[in-house]
Parts: structure tokens; C-alpha cells; sequence
């Protein structure tokens, strides 16, 4: 893959021709600091001294994880030049690589994850789990870089996503229903089969975005948390403050199983 020429591949070169008294100067744990007047005309080139360069880190490290954390520092821009040099130098390490990279710049999420599944390193529903752990408060990045990168995998993006960051369900389901709106009914089942206990945080997130979808949310919600009735109670009282009819919510319950004393006490009458 060629790239362009940038600020990191002219560093690379003048660090290539520096001379060997300077670089033992610098720490082994530290990136050589060269001159910024270095240029290269190919990205062969720049692709060349970019692998070397990475390579060196890695040496001096110990550790492709480490090197990638001690280069985003230094050039935090490249970072997802650097990523994707170390996933076709290191591929058998991507979960370090990923992961690192995540933690380090995590500004960056959207765009490592669809590189890492645009090379295949991994299947996609495992990059989510690894990216969402390396940056938990990312998470609606992960599952917009990852379904639109493979949107027929996207019951399985739900559903490990969720399982992984149980608490960000509701903002989880919001995010991919507002890109995939004539899917939500599939996100949602996805959602509830795997998080049962999320169903009136995520009742109350959809109904945000999509007020005219409300029959089909409360429906979808009841239906797939009926085995909880707990649960069931509150997504009624959830719909019941987002302006569901009360004729509607009590058809739910009793599609749910619910007893009239249930229903009643779920709308607080």
C-alpha cells in the first residue's frame, strides 16, 4: 500500500542517516528526536524507512505495544500510519497493537478499527470487544466504525458490544439505530437477548431519537424482556413517561403475561 510522504517518514530518514554518535545518545527508551529538513520522494521510500523505523522501537522496547505507545507520543498524528505499518509487520500481534494504540490516542478509534478490520487481522466482532476494552468511553465509535464496515455482521457487533460494555447499552443501540433506522427492531432484539436487564434504558434512548417509533420500540421491548417481569413493568412505566397510550401499554402487558394488579402498579396507578 503506498502512503504520503509525512512528517514521521522524513523524521524516519534523517534518524536512518543521522550519525551513530547521536543516536547513542538517546535513551534506548526514547524516540530519536531528527531534524525536520529530511525529505523522501517515494513512498516506497517513506513505506521503507516507516518499517525500519518501527522496527528499531521495537528492538529497543521489547515490546510492539510499548513502541507503539512511545511513538504516539511523540507523533500522535501518525498514529494510525504506525498502526497500520505494525499490523502488516506484526500481524500475529494485533491485539497489542490495537489495543495499544486505542489506549494511547484514542481520539483515533474510529479509524484503527476500521483499519484493522479493513486488513482482516481478526474477525470484526473480536477488534470490537478488543477496542472497546482498550477504550470504554469510545465504545459508540467502535460499533459505527465497525458496522459500517461490515454491516451484514451487525446483530453480532450488538451483541458483543453490549456483553462487553453492558452500561453504554442504551447509548450502544441509540448510535446504531440512528445509522441503520430500518434495522431497529433487530438491533434492539440483539440488544435485549444479550443484556435483558437494559430494556427500559434502552426503551427510553431510541424513544429520544425516534418519537414516532414508539409502538414499535415498547412492542420490540416488551416482547423480548417478557420472560422478566420486572423488567416488562419497568419499560411500561419507561413508555408511559415518553407519551405511550395507556390503551397501547396495556396491550403490551398483557401480550407479556401480565396480571392486571401489575400493570397497574408499573403505571403507578
Amino acid at each position: 500500500m503506498l502512503r504520503t510522504l509525512t512528517l514521521l517518514s522524513a523524521a524516519i530518514l534523517a534518524t536512518h542517516v543521522s550519525h551513530t554518535a547521536m543516536a547513542q545518545e538517546v535513551s534506548s527508551n526514547d524516540v530519536v528526536q531528527p531534524p525536520a529538513s529530511a525529505n523522501v520522494e517515494s513512498a516506497d521510500q517513506s513505506n521503507h524507512f516507516q518499517t525500519a523505523f518501527l522496527r528499531r522501537q521495537v528492538n529497543q522496547t521489547m515490546s510492539v505495544g510499548r513502541a507503539i505507545s512511545s511513538i504516539a507520543g511523540h507523533y500522535p498524528q501518525e498514529i494510525v500510519s504506525i498502526v497500520d505499518i505494525a499490523l502488516d509487520t506484526y500481524p500475529d500481534k494485533y491485539r497489542e497493537i490495537i489495543f495499544a494504540a486505542i489506549s494511547a490516542q484514542p481520539a483515533s478509534t474510529e479509524e484503527i478499527v476500521q483499519l484493522a478490520i479493513e486488513k482482516e487481522v481478526s474477525s470484526c466482532p473480536n477488534i470490537v470487544q478488543l477496542a472497546i476494552k482498550a477504550e470504554p468511553t469510545y465504545v459508540d465509535f467502535v460499533v459505527q466504525a465497525a458496522a459500517v464496515s461490515t454491516p451484514e455482521e451487525l446483530d453480532e457487533i450488538v451483541r458483543v458490544a453490549v456483553l462487553t460494555q453492558p452500561d453504554a447499552a442504551d447509548s450502544i443501540v441509540q448510535t446504531l439505530s440512528q445509522e441503520h433506522p430500518n434495522k431497529i427492531v433487530d438491533i434492539m432484539t440483539s440488544a435485549l437477548n444479550a443484556v435483558p436487564f437494559v430494556g427500559e434504558y434502552v426503551v427510553d434512548a431510541l424513544l429520544a431519537v425516534f418519537p414516532n417509533e414508539a409502538e414499535t420500540v415498547v412492542e420490540t421491548a416488551v416482547r423480548e424482556s417478557a420472560q422478566q417481569r420486572e423488567q416488562v413493568m419497568r419499560i411500561l412505566n419507561t413508555a408511559q413517561h415518553a407519551g405511550v397510550s395507556q390503551d397501547k401499554l396495556k396491550e403490551y402487558a398483557m401480550s407479556a403475561g401480565l396480571s392486571e394488579d401489575d400493570f397497574n402498579s408499573a403505571l403507578g396507578n
